[in-house]
């Protein structure tokens, strides 16, 4: 592989210490999210020689507590026939595969090959596999790869998962990506697969779909299970750029029908997993303890991904969100997401912040550097004919020329299913401020690069 190289001419001295990132290297989406044997396993899109994208690999790191991550290898490198693009791993408890002997299991990885144009012919995208059978520190790829091909340059991002019991069958959430498809295949054992059925294009569509993901939750008040479907999407997010959209309805095994279809063009009539700039390729991990559902996301933006005034590494991921479904006063279900956050603080810079806010009262909460810089982001809470909303300003928030759109305000709408008072957490790491809304049913992730930590926070009342 060529190494990349990355010249910035200022950077932020600021590293977040319970957002994950690459000790020296790019970063993308994450890969492969499982628990086993008491680790939970991350692994994501690297570059390995650089901190700009390129020589596609998935990088590996592992955590008993979802805050503290220690990165492993590279676990499945680029090579000449392919760059290894996103996917997600499981625990092949049955042996489906046959991957593993007496006294093993296998943990099997199922990604995207993204193969180099060969003449004329543009790459390909297939789906492949990779195996560990001593818990994840070494992957063999699979020799009959890959599993799945349909001729297509643009198929990419399979999740996969158990469905049923020991009757049950593997199930392949992949996308066609520029045709804004999500498809679905099953297979009795991850090496033979059979299409099943498609969903989309469906809400928004002015980019590419990327990133499926599709688990099953228990409405909160009523014990009902539905399906949510995930799909991320760049570009042409609400807040422009990279960002991601849910879907909630029914799964039988095979077909997913959603419950609720806008017939509206208005991208805030669609269910948004967040409302900020710096939140794509979200997935859920495999295999958690008690049946958890977990999920983290990229807090970053193909906007200017490659830009962002870090070195040597770039990008982080989210904080790891806890997922669960509630029906709100307007009878539509939607998704609540609650932060894991560091159980102590030694050596941890994170500053929570939990804000009780009138939503008929103008607001504004100010985050700064408690008298160590001029450095501040606003946080501006109003109400007008609309009705309410955010408006994030990040304009002075330390380095920003490095892209034209950066420092632009994001104007969110604050459902009308949030009730006032509302609480308003918001969790500020180094360059990553993640904000909840109403106990965590809207969300606003943002990237800033301060010189020094944004640590205090105050509310001003407006008249």
């Amino acid at each position: 592989m060529t190494p990349i190289s990355q010249t910035t001419t200022a950077v932020t001295p600021l590293r977040p210490s319970a957002h994950f990132t690459a000790e020296t290297s790019w970063l993308n989406d994450p890969n492969g999210l499982v628990h086993h044997d008491g680790l939970y396993h991350l692994f994501f899109q690297t570059n390995p020689f650089g901190s700009t994208w390129g020589n596609i690999s998935w990088g590996h790191a592992t955590s008993t507590d979802l805050v503290s991550w220690e990165e492993k290898p590279i676990a499945i490198p680029a090579n000449e026939q392919e760059m290894a693009f996103s996917g997600s791993a499981v625990v092949d408890s049955r042996n489906t595969a046959g991957f593993a002997a007496d006294g093993e299991t296998a943990l099997v990885a199922i990604y995207t090959s993204a193969r180099p144009p060969v003449g004329e012919a543009p790459g390909l995208q297939t789906q492949s596999l990779a195996y560990s059978v001593d818990a994840g520190t070494t992957w063999t790829r699979y020799s009959g790869n890959p599993v799945l091909d349909i001729d297509s340059s643009e198929f990419r991002d399979p999740k996969v998962f158990w469905h049923g019991g020991d009757d049950g069958h593997w199930v392949m959430v992949v996308v066609e990506a520029v045709a804004r498809k999500v498809l679905f295949y099953t297979s009795p054992n991850l090496i033979d697969w059979s299409f099943s059925s498609g969903f989309g294009p469906a809400h928004a569509t002015g980019g590419v779909w990327e990133c499926p993901d599709l688990f099953p939750l228990q409405v909160d008040s009523t014990g009902e299970t539905r399906w949510v479907l995930v799909v991320s999407m760049n570009p042409g997010a609400r807040a422009g750029g990279s960002g991601t959209q849910y879907f909630v309805g029914d799964f039988d095994g095979t077909t997913f029908v959603a419950e609720r279809l806008s017939t509206s063009d208005d991208p805030d009539s669609y269910d948004w997993l967040d409302y900020g700039r710096d939140y794509y390729a979200a997935v859920s991990f495999n295999n958690t303890p008690d049946g958890r559902r977990l999920m983290i996301g990229w807090a970053s933006n193909w906007d200017y991904a490659n830009k962002t005034p870090t070195a040597p590494w770039r990008s982080a991921m989210s904080l790891v969100r806890e997922i669960s479904l509630t029906r709100t006063a307007d009878g539509r279900c939607r998704l609540r997401q609650t932060p894991v956050l560091p159980v102590h603080a030694d050596g941890v810079t994170v500053s929570e912040h939990l804000i009780p806010l009138d939503l008929g009262q103008r607001s504004t909460i100010v985050l700064d550097t408690d008298g160590v810089g001029h450095e501040h982001v606003r946080l501006h809470f109003e109400r007008d004919e609309a009705g309410a909303h955010l408006i994030f300003e990040r304009e002075d928030s330390g380095l920003t020329d490095f892209h034209s759109t950066f420092a632009a305000p994001n104007r969110v709408p604050i459902g009308t299913h949030l009730e006032s008072p509302m609480n308003v957490q918001i969790v500020v790491d180094a360059t990553i401020i993640e904000v909840f809304l109403g106990d965590g049913v809207q969300t606003v992730t943002e990237q800033v690069f301060p010189a020094a930590p944004l640590r205090s926070a105050r509310t001003v009342r407006h008249a």
